[in-house]
């Protein structure tokens, strides 16, 4: 699917396509189990952004209009349903890119998964990341990581993920949400009861956007609980997919 998205060859019984947008620093690989888990019905095509894996020679975006408006052209625009889902991060991308894709008068997505993510209205509560000197930047994202972290413990590997990751820091930091009509599908809210910088309560806040329906689901863990709680996420979203495919 070129350099965007990453997938594997979907199965003739899918009915359904899943976008996932992964958390800053990381790349499509951290949904690369997924397929196997959400099969046959489900695709699972993951966004590889520049700056990483495959992409790792390319600039990585810090604004979130300009990837918005790179992203809406990679979408295919077959007549095959989708749905968003995205963590941390991912979970921005997704809400901006279905407001998009609507306010284009496109099809939009048939369920909005965000994970591990405040609502967008809700102002920011933790410093900007991308602002913090090196010392306590690394810090600062060794909290966030938790136990899903312990790679960044290697100075020579965190170096060479450190611009990646402060741009991606900054995509969040500059975000700036525009008041306007809610989503028309449903949302489906995944946090974690142990999170240091999004506290259920601003994962419950998506409701706000949510006009087509919502539901919060709360899991043991940290920031990356969707790692960390991987059978549990994937049972909730596949329970959620169901539902529509």
């Amino acid at each position: 699917m070129g350099r965007w998205l990453v997938a594997s060859s979907p199965s003739q019984a899918v009915s359904l396509r899943l976008y996932c947008f992964p958390y800053a620093g990381a790349g499509a690989s951290v949904y690369r189990d997924w397929q196997g888990i959400l099969a046959p019905k489900v695709h699972v095509v993951a966004l590889q952004l520049p700056g990483r894996e495959t992409r790792w020679g390319e600039s990585p975006f810090r604004r979130m209009p300009a990837l918005i408006d790179a992203m809406v052209q990679k979408l295919p625009t077959d007549s095959l349903p989708f749905a968003f889902f995205g963590h941390s991060m991912g979970a921005l991308i997704a809400f901006e890119l279905a407001r998009r894709l609507t306010a284009l008068g496109r099809p939009g997505p048939v369920i909005v998964f965000a994970s591990g993510c405040r609502a967008p209205h809700l102002p920011q509560r933790r410093p900007k990341m991308s602002m913090l000197p090196p010392d306590e930047f690394r810090e600062a994202v060794r909290r966030m990581a938790g136990s899903s972290g312990e790679a960044l413990d290697d100075p020579e590997l965190f170096e060479l993920l450190e611009p990646v990751l402060r741009a991606d820091f900054e995509l969040c930091d500059t975000y700036d949400f525009v008041p306007g009509p809610p989503l028309g599908c449903p949302v489906s809210a995944f946090g974690a009861l142990d999170d240091p910088i999004v506290s259920p309560d601003e994962v419950e806040a998506w409701s706000f956007l949510a006009a087509g329906g919502f539901k919060l689901r709360l899991f043991p863990g940290g920031h990356l609980f969707v790692n960390e709680q991987r059978e549990a996420v994937l049972q909730a979203v596949a329970q959620d997919l169901a539902e529509r495919c």
